[in-house]
């Protein structure tokens, strides 16, 4: 999608009649315009003062109204993004269900591509991620879950960072440990009692490998003690960081049967590292990853961040190219999503818009590049306020699929997470339906509040 910035007297006023729930149809607008070049009149009648109507009739589908902003803004901006109308997290899952029902590709593409106005890229790209894990990977089985272990600690925090992140001495980790192997040995016992086991185990972050190698081993030896591994399929750590990461911890965790790692260099480029505040370097993530290979874990995942501050599109593509040099197996292309709750909002509010172009063209060569060396995508999200209003996407060499990552994002399964930040999930098959079930995000409230945290499970997870 390129966008271009239409001249803008005043602020453009438009007015959506008979529709009160605006939040979702905001999140659209904003993909047309900057939330300070255009107001939202009250509903209070018709006002000859709105530039734009939308919804006269007074429709209470939402989707027709969507379809309708769509439509209007794209004639008005010369704008039209290549989602269309979805503005969800998940649009794996939407094609999916769709297919699911109709049993009919051809029929749901032309859904996708027509009613909700996606690109015919965008609609292949879904439906063949949802093809790929179906084929493979199916559905959950009722009884199993996906356990999320939580580490809310990183040695810096980077700009665009809005997840628990915390810089902390090993005290307060310690602190911290004790709140989390308490928890860890509770959900392990109820799993068993209540006839679940665990498919996925993974830990992320925060960045797990802050932890030492003693404190990864005590660790590592609680869970696998709390929980029945028998089933397990997968068994991730976010290594992240790669100043983090060190030839004692690797073994440690190759040791417990991890199998799966992340090292996350974000971007090769120095220039850009230091803009973001990380405290790496290109050598240090090389380093990491020759210790991973002569470690020999099976999937070594690496994850990158299309739109950047000051990169161009040469430096991500050549990015891209050193990581899969280094040997990574499996790739994570991340749009940049400026969250309020991040430094770069407060920066540049409107940065997600002004990249938006290079963001575009960024993503198009990790789908060329990527393709060239064998890699397909296997899973996809996307998040408010990313940069062009794209989408993240995982791509896997052979069978390196990141199995926690799809059911993730499928939502057919139980998911119970641990720690601070945590969000479990109880799925219940029968209704199709999800409760969550979150622990607090602030690690200090955590280790005060753990025993909380714990019959919160207790009353919705197990019951």
């Amino acid at each position: 999608m390129k966008r271009r910035t239409i001249p803008l007297s005043d602020k453009l006023k438009i007015k959506i009649h008979g529709y009160r729930k605006l939040p979702v149809l905001q999140e659209l607008i904003d993909e047309f315009l900057r939330p300070a070049d255009y107001e939202l009149l009250p509903d209070d009648g018709f006002r000859r003062d709105a530039a734009v109507h939308i919804n006269l009739r007074e429709s209470a589908d939402k989707d027709e109204i969507k379809r309708e902003i769509f439509d209007r803004l794209s004639e008005l901006t010369g704008i039209r993004p290549d989602w269309g109308i979805l503005t969800g997290v998940r649009p794996v899952k939407l094609a999916g269900e769709m297919l699911e029902r109709s049993g009919d590709r051809e029929a749901v593409f032309r859904t996708l591509t027509g009613a909700d106005r996606l690109t015919e890229d965008k609609a292949s790209l879904i439906l063949s991620v949802y093809e790929r894990q179906d084929r493979l990977y199916g559905k959950a089985d009722e009884n199993s879950t996906g356990v999320y272990i939580g580490i809310p600690f990183c040695p810096t925090r980077c700009v665009y960072c809005s997840f628990a992140s915390n810089q902390v001495g090993n005290e307060e980790i310690e602190r911290y440990l004790t709140a989390l192997h308490q928890e860890i040995r509770y959900a392990g016992r109820r799993l068993r009692e209540s006839g679940m086991y665990p498919e996925t185990v993974y830990f992320g972050g925060g960045t797990p490998t802050t932890l030492t190698a003693v404190q990864l081993q005590t660790l590592l030896e609680t869970t696998k003690e709390s929980f029945d591994f028998s089933g397990v399929r997968e068994f991730t750590v976010e290594a992240g960081r790669p100043d983090t990461i060190t030839a004692e911890k690797l073994e440690v965790l190759k040791n417990f049967g991890v199998d799966r790692i992340s090292i996350n260099p974000q971007s090769m480029r120095q220039e850009t590292l230091d803009a973001i505040g990380r405290s790496h370097t290109p050598e240090d993530i090389r380093r990491a990853f020759a210790l991973a290979a002569r470690t020999g874990f099976r999937v070594i995942n690496a994850d990158l961040i299309a739109g950047l501050p000051g990169e161009a599109e040469e430096d991500f593509r050549d990015s891209l190219r050193q990581v899969l040099e280094l040997g990574a197996n499996n790739v994570t292309v991340h749009t940049l999503a400026v969250k309020r709750a991040s430094r770069l909002k407060d920066i540049d509010r409107d940065y997600h818009y002004r990249v938006a172009n290079t963001v575009a063209a960024m993503l198009e060569d990790s789908r060329e590049i990527l393709g060239e060396h064998g890699f397909v995508p296997y899973y996809l999200y996307r998040q408010k306020h990313m940069a062009g209003f794209f989408e993240n996407t995982g791509y896997c060499l052979g069978e390196t699929d990141g199995l926690y990552n799809i059911r993730i994002m499928d939502e057919h399964q139980t998911i119970a997470a641990l720690g601070a930040g945590g969000i479990s999930k109880r799925y219940y098959p029968e209704t199709n339906r999800l409760e969550r079930v979150p622990n607090v995000t602030n690690y200090q409230e955590y280790i005060r509040r753990i025993d909380e945290m714990c019959a919160r499970k207790e009353n919705k997870l197990w019951r």
